[in-house]
């Protein structure tokens, strides 16, 4: 027999044996005729039933307990939470020590341009006009959460006396909008009214109005900032991602609830109505929509890169309204919820882990498109389980506000179901840590039955980083970037349960990037494979380690009081606005 805690040891080595690539996901069939061991099953089953009648007719809470425990919740704090309890004002207290190494390990870092590259101690710019200031205004807001008021003057002065739109170049619309529009937009909330960090926004936001000019709507991926022109993607003429043109809302309609100007609210509301329109039968979205008809094209659709944002801000991002929601998102986000669970939402083959798949469409010599389900999931999936976990709470709650952590009986059964999905996709998240590095790999395949590894002794039980070969340079794939998604996944999991679980998990993985990641020049680096030891770093630090992957873990050791969930929304780079009452409702239904 094997001993358990020798497999877990030999896991990370596991994760680098040799695996052919997945290229096909075959239909299970299933085998007619009865077993005698089918018939037993069978008559067992129905004894169990017979059984929980009586048990229910005797006593129907020992059947809600019960369910309460299977899918995650508790009818009593105390027996779900196994930490430090609410205290005695209603607060989720702060771990103070842990809090305060996350504040140090924001302080090492060194503001670049629009990004750092820490072993050589340089600064970049995304266009050769120069830069927008992408790390410098990333990181604003979270100096202000943490108190670091000298880095904060330093980094105001330099947005007012040296920051400048007049760039002749090709920005991003989608990253330049979460990026830089919403850290100047949460500085300005965040610094009680800073009018500089508005002025700033304001005149960003209207030199990205002139993509939204465009044959169906739906803004152009790149602007121009200096001429106010709206340019195409030399790679996907024609295209747009989904996620890019869903995901520039909550800026556009927090900076008309303060300027009273409704003309930017206009310009993403009518996205989100071709959107809308372009509906796809199985409620799904493609990663890629066409910028001259507003509708979807042939692709792959998945919930990682190029379409996980468009889910997110469905969630409760789009709907920034005081006492009430706006029905039309509430729609949207129900009927791509049921479609996530319908299409993608996977069992892994050994331990029954919860992911998501993607579909890939094929075309076959006639013209006809089918699509192939592969067990392939991105990192950036691992912002799904937290945010599910939320949407229980809010769209799928039958009170408000709802225990912490949920009783079962507090929502409906689609509330259920994606708070029980969420629970796993946190787990399931949290074992692709289970590496040399203690970090996740940017990409996972999970194991299926067709995959042809069951005669190799070193394949993996559940998942693999795909073409990982001892010896080889590692893909792509086996890298860590600094990404957050799976500490955003544990605040919102933490915040919502209570469950010293997920403040363990945070710290074994500030740790993680803490050992593996920090560079002695200063700053933190992307690791090319996870699964090696030392690790190689490459010279590139992402300004989404300042502005999510550390902000998420200092709220994750930080008391509940800041920034509380009912009062705050986090847009996709986590710059945290106020829930505000609009004086604009939704123009479409």
């Amino acid at each position: 027999m094997t001993d358990p805690q020798t497999t877990k040891k030999k896991k990370g080595q596991l994760r680098r044996a040799s695996a052919d690539p997945v290229k096909t996901q075959q239909q299970k069939g299933r085998e007619g005729g009865i077993t005698l061991q089918g018939a037993f099953k069978y008559i067992s089953a129905l004894v169990l039933l017979a059984a929980l009648v009586l048990v229910h007719k005797h006593d129907p809470t020992i059947l809600t307990n019960l369910l309460d425990s299977w899918i995650g919740f508790s009818e009593h704090w105390e027996t779900f939470q196994p930490g430090p309890a609410i205290d005695n004002i209603g607060r989720l207290p702060a771990d103070v020590p842990k809090r305060d190494a996350v504040v140090s390990a924001f302080k090492r870092d060194a503001m670049g341009d629009d990004e750092y590259h820490p072993i050589s101690q340089k600064g970049s710019n995304l266009s050769q006009a120069g830069g927008i200031g992408y790390t410098v205004i990333d990181s604003i807001d979270t100096m202000l959460l943490m108190s670091l008021d000298q880095e904060h003057a330093r980094a105001r002065s330099w947005v007012a006396n040296k920051l400048s739109f007049e760039r002749d170049g090709n920005f991003n619309t989608f990253e330049t909008t979460i990026r830089v529009l919403g850290g100047l937009l949460s500085a300005y909330h965040l610094s009680s009214g800073d009018p500089i960090y508005l002025e700033k926004a304001t005149e960003l936001a209207n030199r990205i109005l002139p993509v939204f000019e465009s044959p169906s709507g739906l803004p152009h991926p790149m602007i121009n900032l200096a001429a106010g022109t709206g340019v195409q993607n030399s790679d996907f003429t024609g295209l747009v991602s989904t996620a890019e043109v869903s995901t520039l809302q909550l800026e556009f309609k927090y900076l008309s609830h303060l300027t009273g100007n409704d003309v930017y609210w206009k310009s993403v509301e009518n996205v989100m109505r071709i959107i809308k329109a372009a509906r796809l039968p199985h409620g799904l979205a493609s990663i890629f929509m066409s910028v001259e008809e507003g509708r979807y094209v042939t692709s792959a659709i998945r919930l990682g890169s190029r379409g996980d944002s468009f889910y997110e801000y469905l969630l409760f991002k789009l709907k920034p309204v005081k006492n009430g929601s706006e029905p039309v998102y509430s729609d949207m986000y129900d009927d791509a919820m049921a479609a996530i669970h319908n299409h993608l939402i996977q069992k892994s083959t050994k331990s029954k882990m919860t992911y998501t798949a993607e579909l890939i469409p094929e075309e076959d010599a006639s013209g006809e498109v089918s699509w192939r389900l592969t067990p392939k999931q991105d990192h950036l999936v691992c912002f799904l389980g937290g945010s599910l976990m939320l949407g229980a709470t809010r769209t799928g709650a039958l009170i408000h506000p709802v225990s912490v952590p949920p009783r079962h009986k507090e929502l409906t059964a689609s509330g259920q179901r994606d708070w029980k999905t969420g629970v796993e996709l946190v787990k399931t998240c949290m074992d692709t840590h289970d590496t040399a590095t203690g970090l996740s790999p940017e990409i996972v395949h999970f194991r299926i039955a067709s995959d042809g590894m069951d005669s190799n002794s070193m394949a993996p039980a559940d998942w693999y980083i795909k073409g990982a070969r001892p010896g080889a340079f590692p893909p792509y794939d086996a890298r860590y970037m600094l990404r957050p998604e799976t500490v955003e996944s544990l605040f919102l999991a933490y915040r919502l349960t209570g469950d010293q679980l997920y403040r363990d998990h945070g710290w074994n993985i500030f740790q993680s990037i803490e050992k593996h990641c920090r560079v002695p020049t200063g700053g933190y680096a992307t690791i090319v494979n996870v699964d090696e030891v030392p690790a190689r770093h490459e010279d590139k630090m992402e300004t989404f380690l300042m502005s999510e992957t550390l902000k998420y873990l200092y709220l994750l050791f930080d008391d509940s009081d800041t920034l509380p969930l009912d009062r705050y929304v986090f847009n996709t780079e986590a710059h945290p606005l106020p829930i505000f009452e609009p004086t604009i409702r939704t123009g479409f239904s």
